[in-house]
């Protein structure tokens, strides 16, 4: 028994020993631990401190670690730049995209509609609106007399009793039955009517719009209807007899000139002069491709000019476009068909393009009545045939063999 109990009691010490072993090495690596993430906060603490300019030596660890500073490996730290503050102000109003950041927000603002504002103004005055129907090409103001006009109405407040829809997207009857007529029945305060505005409602089906005359009728005395459109003939009598019909014709030059020298005095462009009559030749009486045009040049380099503009919004200058019909209707094919071949395959520029361009400049050409019918005529049916999906470089030079060919 007293072997037996020496035996026990070496064993119990022996295991206590083995215990208070791994013990401590348990607490060495605990250490070790502690360690090692001290030394890598501290490390940590070393690099964003270079970072931030605040250097601290390696054996004295930081007083204390920002967050910003850990955050700084994520979001990423300020570095210093050679770019001036003024050029990154520059470079971030070249960010934005220049139609929403010039778009008017009053209807004085509006340029090229004098008639029109003038209407739209007394509406808003007398706070009497009627359903209206803004018929016009694209570009032309009709998105931006709509929110001026809830601008003036609700003032800050205007999204909240302002709905607007773009048709050519949400165009069948489920949306006049859910989204209009839910919006058309909720409660509202402090207004006597709000607005829905629906975008190219010409892209509306015909039962759309069945159904939007019955809602514009049923929910007349708590909301006005103003629809948006390229063209009217798509839009069925019923919805026209119940609006006021306001035409957007194209902007004139003076008008679009007028707004992009203003744009371009803004951002500190260099703009030249023919830059700025390639400008509106380009646009053609839509003040959003002229100043979509005027962001892509300025971009491209520092002065914004007339092979900037056409490059950049690929259309044919005037004069190439004169000589290539000229050439056609003088006889000689080859070099007309030349100029063709550049304009569609050098310049990429589209064949229906060329046709609106054509069609266009006609009358700007120095030839006689008869011929420029007869350019007239072939403009038709090669437009024609190309829209109802014929190869456009076999039917434009079909349309110069005839001109050289004097049929």
């Amino acid at each position: 028994m007293v072997v037996l109990d020496g035996l026990i009691r070496r064993n119990v010490l022996a295991v206590d020993e083995d215990r208070h072993l791994v013990g401590a090495q348990v607490d060495r690596r605990k250490q070790v631990g502690v360690g090692r993430i001290r030394v890598h906060l501290q490390f940590v603490g070393v690099l964003a401190g270079d970072l931030d300019g605040d250097v601290h030596t390696p054996t004295t660890p930081p007083t204390h670690l920002r967050l910003s500073t850990l955050a700084g490996f994520k979001t990423g730290p300020r570095f210093p730049s050679s770019m001036s503050e003024a050029e990154s102000e520059s470079r971030a109003g070249r960010e934005e995209v220049w139609i929403e950041k010039y778009r008017p927000q009053t209807l004085d603002d509006v340029m090229g509609h004098e008639n029109i504002v003038g209407r739209l103004k007394s509406y808003v005055s007398r706070n009497d609106l009627s359903h209206m129907l803004f018929s016009g090409p694209a570009g032309t103001g009709k998105t931006t007399c709509a929110t001026a006009i809830a601008r003036e109405l609700y003032g800050e407040d205007w999204r909240e009793h302002f709905l607007e829809l773009n048709a050519s997207d949400e165009r069948g009857i489920d949306v006049v039955r859910d989204r209009i007529k839910n919006f058309a029945r909720t409660s509202f305060g402090g207004v006597e009517y709000r607005i829905i505005f629906l975008d190219e409602a010409d892209a509306l089906t015909s039962d759309a719009q069945s159904a939007l005359r019955r809602t514009m009728e049923q929910f007349s005395n708590n909301v006005r209807f103003i629809l948006s459109c390229n063209y009217s003939s798509q839009i069925i009598d019923p919805i026209q007899s119940r609006c006021a019909v306001f035409r957007f014709s194209p902007l004139a030059d003076d008008a679009v000139a007028e707004e992009i020298r203003n744009i371009a005095a803004e951002e500190d462009i260099e703009l030249t002069e023919d830059g700025l009559d390639a400008l509106v030749y380009a646009a053609d009486g839509d003040m959003r491709k002229a100043i979509n045009g005027l962001q892509a040049a300025s971009v491209s380099g520092d002065t914004v000019d007339e092979s900037a503009v056409y490059a950049i919004t690929s259309t044919a200058r005037p004069e190439e476009i004169r000589t290539m019909v000229q050439s056609a209707l003088d006889g000689d094919f080859t070099a007309s068909r030349a100029t063709l071949d550049r304009l569609l395959t050098e310049e990429g520029i589209a064949g229906g393009d060329i046709i609106d361009q054509l069609h266009r400049s006609i009358w700007e050409f120095d030839i006689d009545d008869e011929a420029a019918v007869r350019v007239l005529e072939r403009i038709g049916e090669t437009d024609y045939r190309i829209t109802r999906g014929a190869n456009e470089r076999v039917q434009l030079e079909a349309m110069l063999a005839s001109l050289a060919q004097g049929e």
